[in-house]
């Protein structure tokens, strides 16, 4: 922008926005403070203004609750019939977007954008069917109170008392094409309410004595007022940057407090932020990074690291610029914020030779601020560093003995070459030694080189040669211009090589934070995240990190390998459980427990702090500068956004696995307390019949009870057996009992088990004469078997046939057991084998669901696995595998 060009890359943006938004519908938002400040009249209003331009309005929703001059302005507008859905005892009108989209008007007014949608509706709340409107491209015209912003929900609950519960993402409004203010003064709104404008009496009453309390509603009305402005100055803001402004435009004050390495720069943030409250206004503080800063003592450069860090803890913005002219840098910077006032310090001494060579700072900075206001501060020091009596850095004279040298060698190419070439060339190789030098060594040594070059090229190539006398006034003229082209080349190479070196290091910074997001992103383990952000802190930093996190009695604790530094000072963990607890920095280069030997840092995430990153740079360095603070931070941010992340996701885990277990101990509490009753009543009544009754019974009546409660006793045994199997299957308690066995046995035991259920039905035996013997554990099994037989005599009518048959493989046996029943739904042949499900097709009274589930886990032990599958022409299959491993032990021989 200092060019007067617009920036290419907001014009691409703005291309990039128009485009997005080519086709879509305009949103229109009638936003006030409360209900009853005339949001939907004005609304109604606007269409008829519409309607009368010949657009094509149309009412999707509106409530007017009751206000007659409302409903007056319903009049003439068309509108789509709401859609009425049934909830509980009552029909609710709701909003009908399919009438809406096939109706497809070119504006439609909806009402009470906040609102939630009746259960059943295709969204749940009313802004997404807005937003479906627009996509459509269809108009909308709405409504919003301040309350319902997502962004002041907290606000307002802490300024009303009233938690509003129906919220707007800021996003919805922040998007809208127009925001038009309703205004209403909360004098003139208390008497609408009084005279029942806006709600009936008794609802007025319970309104000015809650909600509607003249407090809150200046309150409230304050926030739609900033709400407004706010949105306002950022379209202002859109509009200068899109056309290009260069001028300032004062409408909210912003202030921009310039700092330099003085002892008034921590004056000078304190005067600023004493103007901002005044002047209720935003302020920033810049420091413009200058080459001639490189020079100062680092006592001297402490002066504005402090007053950065005093900024951030007035509520400031701080930024650091680097530029050759801090003038130029300055004024870009306010007229890019469009800052204001500009608040500079009073010089403390007056350099007349430099001002009379390039203009004072304060003068140079008044002209070019055009109508931006400078103020210009002086007061007392206190609170600024103390000067340090120690002596500036020392100078580094090898940069000015290369400096020598290359002239030298300058002269001596010069001397080489002075035969054949002219005078003018010479000058060429002189002037390629002070870039060379500039270049490799600063700004001092090249001066001195162009001064030296000027000398030798006197003292060797001018006639009279090897005096410095001038035989020829012209050359008086050569010598200026070349000390005038050294000087100029020395300068700006000095000025690129700081600002590659400025591009380096914001390099490296950007660098090592996409290394450290990158890294962390790609990384689920809280260890492994925790020993991510100390490598990248060590290696960007080189100083010692721990991470401290809350252990199990909630005390911080350092978290994997902890440096000695951190791991046997008690007073160091004392200041990281400080930090932890407040949420603030503090150790060393803060003004709180400073005397520690580390920087501790707070990782807050969204849910608070999380943890807490220690730094220890050793004993005997400078505290962190303000731009090391500042990507330590970034540092800290990424780290805790990470840390949340993996504590979110372990809390996560154990809340689910929490639900699952109270879920599964739920479903068997109620299984079995169903599946118990019916047996259990069986047993009760036959009990009591042979009790009461024996003798008005006759032999095969009394039989018959007895086998009752026997049946009815080994179905609960049965189940019983179940539960306790599944519980010490699932706890990886039981150790198979194998043994190479024939299959034939194992079926025909738990065939004699189930003989009683199984005498009305015909069960058909598929089982080769061949099949080999089966490493297995006979009763698990056997319990198998008994499974899926139960399985498919509860789901099949009686008088059907059950196959049951086996094949053997190269590497395992497969069984199966096939029913003629109704099958298995679509989409449930997995999921039978899950704890507690029963299917569509279950019986009502039967079945507790641990049967397949049982068998499932009894065959992966064995490691096996069973499946279910429907039969062509109908009917379920139930197959499972058992491996062939080993060798079956040797047959013995007669003797």
């Amino acid at each position: 922008m200092a060019d007067g060009r617009p920036d290419p890359e907001a014009l691409l943006a703005r291309v990039q926005q128009e485009e997005g938004s080519a086709g879509r519908g305009r949103l229109k938002v009638f936003f006030g403070a409360v209900a009853g400040v005339g949001k939907t009249y004005a609304m109604l209003q606007a269409a008829h203004e519409r309607l009368e331009e010949g657009i094509d309005v149309v009412v999707g929703y509106v409530e007017t609750h009751g206000r007659a001059e409302t409903d007056a302005l319903l009049v003439g507008l068309p509108e789509i019939p709401p859609h009425r859905v049934p909830y509980r005892d009552r029909i609710l009108r709701e909003f009908d977007l399919d009438g809406a989209l096939a109706r497809k008007p070119g504006l439609i007014l909806v009402d009470e954008l906040a609102h939630t949608n009746a259960p059943g509706s295709r969204h749940q709340r009313r802004f997404q069917d807005v937003e479906e409107l627009l996509a459509a491209g269809i108009d909308v015209y709405t409504t919003l109170n301040v309350q319902h912003l997502e962004s002041l929900n907290d606000l307002v609950a802490q300024v009303t008392g009233v938690a509003v519960r129906e919220t707007v993402p800021d996003s919805i409004v922040e998007s809208a094409d127009e925001v038009e203010l309703i205004d209403l003064p909360p004098d003139e709104l208390l008497g609408r309410l009084r005279d029942g404008k806006v709600y009936v009496p008794e609802q007025a009453e319970r309104a000015v004595a809650n909600f509607f309390r003249k407090g809150n509603l200046i309150a409230l009305r304050e926030l739609a007022l900033r709400c407004t402005a706010d949105r306002v100055d950022a379209q202002m803001q859109v509009y200068r940057r899109a056309e290009g402004a260069e001028r300032t435009w004062p409408i909210a004050e912003k202030l921009l407090v310039c700092i330099s390495p003085s002892p008034s720069a921590a004056r000078l943030v304190r005067a600023g932020r004493r103007l901002a409250r005044r002047l209720r206004a935003s302020w920033t503080v810049l420091f413009v990074e200058q080459p001639r800063h490189a020079a100062l003592s680092k006592e001297d450069q402490a002066y504005a690291d402090h007053a950065l860090r005093l900024a951030e803890e007035l509520g400031g913005e701080t930024v650091t610029l680097t530029a050759h002219d801090a003038v130029e840098e300055i004024v870009a910077f306010a007229r890019a914020r469009n800052v204001s006032k500009i608040v500079v310090g009073k010089p403390a001494r007056f350099w007349r030779w430099r001002e009379l060579w390039s203009g004072s700072f304060v003068t140079r900075l008044a002209r070019a601020s055009g109508d931006i206001d400078v103020f210009i501060v002086h007061g007392d020091e206190r609170g600024a560093p103390t000067r340090s009596s120690a002596v500036p850095a020392p100078v580094d004279w090898s940069g000015y003995a290369r400096a020598v040298a290359t002239t030298g060698g300058c002269t001596a190419v010069a001397a080489a070459g002075f035969p054949w070439l002219e005078r003018s060339n010479l000058v060429m190789v002189y002037l390629l030694g002070v870039v060379v030098v500039a270049t490799r060594w600063g700004r001092g040594p090249s001066l001195l080189a162009s001064v030296l070059g000027v000398a030798a090229f006197d003292f060797f190539f001018i006639p009279p040669h090897f005096t410095f006398a001038v035989a020829d006034a012209q050359y008086v003229v050569t010598f200026a211009v070349m000390a005038a082209v050294a000087a100029i080349l020395s300068t700006l190479t000095a000025r690129v090589k700081l600002q590659a070196d400025v591009a380096r290091a914001r390099e490296r910074r950007t660098g090592a934070l996409y290394a450290l997001s990158r890294e962390l992103a790609g990384t689920r383990s809280l260890d492994t995240m925790i020993g991510a952000v100390r490598r990248h802190v060590e290696e960007v930093f080189d100083a010692a990190t721990a991470v401290f996190l809350p252990g199990d009695r909630g005390m911080l604790e350092v978290r994997g390998e902890a440096p000695p530094s951190f791991a046997r000072d008690a007073k160091e963990v004392a200041v990281a459980s400080w930090v932890g607890g407040h949420g603030a920095p503090a150790g060393k280069g803060t003004d709180t427990l400073s005397g520690a030997e580390g920087l501790y840092l707070p990782l807050t995430g969204s849910r608070g702090v999380v943890g807490v990153l220690g730094v220890h740079a050793g004993a005997g360095r400078p505290p962190f500068t303000t731009d090391q603070r500042h990507l330590l931070d970034a540092f800290a941010n990424q780290a805790a956004l990470a840390l949340e992340r993996a504590l979110l996701a372990r809390e996560a885990h154990r809340n689910r696995l929490a639900a699952e277990g109270e879920s599964l101990r739920n479903a068997l509490l109620a299984a079995v307390s169903h599946d118990l009753r019916t047996p259990l009543a069986a047993i009760s009544g036959a009990a009591s019949s042979l009790a009461f009754s024996s003798d008005r019974l006759d032999a095969a009546s009394s039989r018959e009870l007895v086998l009752t409660i026997h049946e009815e006793a080994d179905r609960m045994g049965r189940l019983a057996n179940n539960l306790l199997d599944m519980g010490r299957l699932q706890g990886s308690r039981v150790a198979l009992r194998r043994e190479w066995q024939p299959l034939e046995e194992v079926v025909g035991a738990a065939l004699h088990d189930l003989e009683r259920q199984l005498r009305e039905r015909e069960v058909v035996l598929r089982l080769p004469d061949d099949l080999p013997l089966v490493p297995l554990d006979d009763v698990l099994v056997e319990r198998v078997l008994v499974n899926l037989v139960e399985n498919a005599l509860r789901y099949t009518p009686p008088g059907t046939t059950i196959e049951l048959g086996a094949s053997a493989g190269a590497d395992q046996v497969t069984v199966e057991v096939l029913d003629r029943g109704p099958g298995i739904p679509e989409g449930e042949e997995s999921r039978i084998f899950e704890k507690f499900f029963r299917g569509e097709n279950a019986p009502a009274r039967q079945g507790v669901g641990l049967g397949l589930a049982l068998a499932r886990a009894i065959v992966e032990a064995h490691g096996g696995r069973i499946w279910a599958e429907n039969r062509p022409g109908g009917g379920a299959a139930f197959r499972f595998t058992l491996p062939l491993t080993g060798e079956p032990p040797a047959a013995e021989t007669a003797p």
